[in-house]
């Protein structure tokens, strides 16, 4: 069992910067490839940032491209998303998720854990 608790989000300006946090509980996180999500209002849940087990692969949601990166600490059990320059359009709940094996995965079925979710909220 693998408990995921997102940290992070909250009230930004259009150009700036966060950076969510994701603390994962449980001794084989570094076994899990591990995603971001997001859900805007009214919107299905959608990929945004995804890395491999080891961390040496990441893949991003073309929208978020060149603006957000994915890491992860194994010592700390702890993924991030670094997200810059951001854009109204990217506010949403943000949700961390642990896959069923050690490669990252942009469906979202491939998730067998997954966070309660951090708002992000964008403003013009």
């Amino acid at each position: 069992q693998v408990q995921l608790v997102e940290s992070g989000g909250g009230l930004v300006q259009a150009g700036g910067s966060l950076r969510l946090s994701c603390a994962a509980s449980g001794r084989t996180f570094s076994s899990y490839g591990m995603g971001w999500f997001r859900q805007a209002p009214g919107k299905e849940r959608e990929f945004v940032a995804t890395i491999t087990s080891s961390g040496s692969s990441a893949f991003y949601a073309d929208s978020v491209k060149g603006r957000f990166t994915i890491s992860r600490d194994n010592a700390k059990n702890t993924v991030y998303l670094q997200m810059n320059n951001l854009k109204p359009e990217d506010t949403a709940v943000y949700y961390c998720a642990a896959a069923s094996d050690s490669s990252g995965y942009r469906n979202s079925g491939m998730y067998r854990y997954w966070g309660q979710g951090t708002q992000v909220t964008v403003s013009s």
